[in-house]
């Protein structure tokens, strides 16, 4: 009875807006939970570190690796690379999932370049870079095997995607500290305990 309700709307810092129904939500989630397994190999208890603009592709990655079982890590995209790097290191994602740039107060801040220099400088766990196009028509693949066209590959994806099973003290999701007072703390949420406050409040 939602599925034409709307769920998200969007607007960017230069007045586009776009909106998403729960339907459309739930099959570009589906879409890219469907890739996560099937393509990235993510799978249940994996980590996953977002390091995004807010955009609604960050919700729908959000979505998606509940769908799927992964645990994700949203960095704040005003960080730097070394604070990437570090949060990247402590909870060893295996993927990350960027954009090519983004916008803040007029300036672009080059969040797939920041990203590289993450990597390069450690961060060996990661295995593959996801780009959203964000304010590009083309995404930079600095290493062929590793990064990834958010775009491209969920073309012809399943909009069908069976959930992954999850017990309520399973993992959510990874939140750090700022790390002001030394190295960032992760705050680990549990699936049942989060969606249970989610709800009431």
């Amino acid at each position: 009875d939602k599925r034409n309700k709307t769920a998200i709307i969007w607007e960017g810092e230069k007045g586009e807006v776009r909106s998403f129904t729960y339907e459309v939500l739930s099959k570009q989630v589906n879409k890219l939970a469907n890739r996560l397994r099937s393509e990235l190999h993510i799978k249940k208890g994996d980590r996953v570190t977002l390091y995004m603009p807010m955009i609604p592709e960050l919700a729908i990655a959000v979505l998606a690796c509940a769908r799927v079982g992964a645990i994700h890590s949203v960095v704040f995209g005003g960080f730097s690379a070394d604070s990437l790097r570090d949060r990247i290191e402590d909870s060893q994602s295996r993927l990350l999932i960027t954009a090519d740039a983004a916008y803040r107060r007029g300036n672009i801040i080059p969040l797939k370049d920041i990203a590289d220099q993450a990597l390069a400088s450690g961060s060996k766990s990661i295995e593959n870079v996801l780009v959203v196009r964000h304010i590009g028509d083309d995404v930079k693949t600095t290493v062929q095997e590793r990064d990834i066209d958010y775009h491209d590959l969920l073309q012809d994806a399943s909009i069908d995607c069976v959930a992954e099973e999850m017990d309520s003290e399973d993992p959510l999701f990874i939140l750090y500290t700022s790390g002001s007072t030394g190295k960032p703390k992760g705050v680990l949420h549990t699936t049942g305990g989060y969606l249970v406050y989610a709800s009431i409040t």
